[in-house]
């Protein structure tokens, strides 16, 4: 008997750059695919072409690279895109160099967490040497101080395909580095499309955050809160029997109507979800920002592919440049877990001020933030402990903790053990072992 296949990679790049710096024309010299085509994708079927693409990096590599806007005006579908990928590819045009969007699309990767990227330096035809060197050495300057790790420059022409086979070779060596997404964890989607075809039903689409779901499986819709039948499965056009971790995906959809779905939703499966009216959060201010973040200011959160209006609530002043945590009242709900990140714009003007990580998706009113003994360098089973001291002898529902704390289900007692003595586990129940020789005394 042979050696077992190496287990499959997979992963999500995201392309981001100012506007016609090349990104389109950067994926179809990549992939082969026009990802310009949105009402051709709809004539097709479950297809899912326009801004999406498979690209073949190896027998045991699977990537989906998603092309993003480059518009200022279009920033909110870049956020869509951006979010879950494992990749940036920051694409910057050898004729124009860093330029206002490039600086916000990479302080938006940064705020999403992305650990990884690629600078890739378009259209290096239209540029004597010396030029090209010129950008190379300013694009190297200027990341240098970023927190994504990137890898040194790749030149490319999409025209000529010079350094084509450099950048592949780069997203190779990236992929034998990346963490594998966790494919015994709850299932999550968040969709970025949704659209009706003949004989399928409801379709959506998106890039698979966490865990598996398979033909005939049930997924919850919310915030519709629904639950669907799969009907089946398309991975870039190909028919799969699950979705996985790491790929754009295609689910057609029994027992809801394309009209009761949109971006934003998200297509979930397993215990514990439910939607947030209210985030507490660990934020941070870009030092671009206009003005500090107070109580009461209106911004806009982008989580997965939503984007919500919040009020900031009981948070000291946070300037431009700053960290803290904040409470924020959400408009409408949204699908959050811990340890997600989102991203910040202000309300009027639009433009991106800053971002955060999520603390606690499901907050109760009281206590107050201020007092509560929650902190973005804490461990989870510290966290743990904050949230079972809070809950009293009421405790705190076992299936709940795998979304709240943002860990596999599996790891959720591990956690638990992590926490000692300040934890008691009663049934289905975690309650504070405080609470409880309270209530003994009384």
């Amino acid at each position: 008997m042979g050696d077992p296949p190496p287990p499959v990679r997979r992963f999500v790049i995201g392309t981001a750059g100012h506007i016609d710096h090349g990104k389109t024309a950067l994926v179809k010299a990549l992939t082969g695919v026009d990802t310009d085509r949105w009402e051709e994708e709809k004539r097709r079927g479950i297809t899912i072409d326009l801004g999406f693409a498979p690209l073949p990096l190896g027998d045991a590599i699977q990537a989906s690279l998603v092309d993003v806007p480059g518009h200022e005006g279009f920033v909110r579908n870049m956020l869509a895109g951006a979010t879950g990928i494992d990749v940036a590819l920051l694409v910057i045009a050898a004729d124009e160099g860093i330029m206002p969007q490039t600086e916000e699309h990479l302080a938006i990767v940064e705020l999403l967490g992305v650990r990884r990227g690629i600078p890739v330096i378009t259209k290096c035809d239209l540029v004597e040497a010396e030029w090209l060197d010129l950008v190379r050495g300013e694009v190297t300057q200027r990341l240098a101080a970023s927190r994504v790790r990137w890898e040194v420059p790749v030149a490319t022409s999409a025209v000529t395909g010079a350094g084509l086979d450099q950048l592949v070779a780069a997203l190779r060596r990236i992929a034998d580095d990346l963490p594998e997404r966790p494919a015994d964890d709850l299932f999550r989607l968040p969709i970025d499309r949704v659209f009706a075809v003949a004989g399928a039903g409801t379709v959506v689409t998106g890039s698979t955050w966490s865990g598996t779901v398979g033909v005939d499986g049930v997924v919850h819709l919310l915030p519709l809160d629904r639950e669907a039948r799969v009907r089946s499965i398309e991975v870039h056009g190909q028919a799969a029997e699950r979705a996985v971790p790491g790929r754009r995906t295609a689910l057609a959809l029994v027992g809801v109507d394309k009209s009761e779905l949109a971006r934003g939703d998200v297509a979930v499966a397993g215990r514990g979800w439910h939607t947030s009216g209210m985030l507490d959060a660990a934020v941070e201010l870009l030092p671009t920002a206009r003005r500090p973040i107070t109580a009461r200011t209106r911004v806009r959160v982008h989580l997965g592919t939503a984007e919500v209006l919040a009020r900031v609530v009981q948070v000291r002043s946070i300037g431009p440049g700053e960290r803290g945590l904040v409470r924020l009242v959400l408009e409408r709900p949204l699908v959050a877990r811990g340890g997600d990140r989102f991203v910040l714009r202000s309300f009027s003007p639009v433009t991106t001020i800053g971002g955060g990580v999520v603390l606690d998706p499901f907050p109760a009113p009281r206590p107050r933030l201020r007092q509560r003994r929650i902190a973005a360098e804490q461990t989870l089973a510290g966290r743990l402990a904050a949230f079972a001291a809070e809950a009293g002898l009421g405790g705190l529902d076992g299936d709940a903790l795998a979304v709240r704390l943002g860990v596999p289900p599996a790891r959720v007692t591990t956690v638990i053990a992590e926490a000692g003595t300040a934890l008691l586990v009663l049934g289905d129940t975690v309650v504070a072992r405080d609470a409880v020789a309270a209530e003994a005394t009384r």
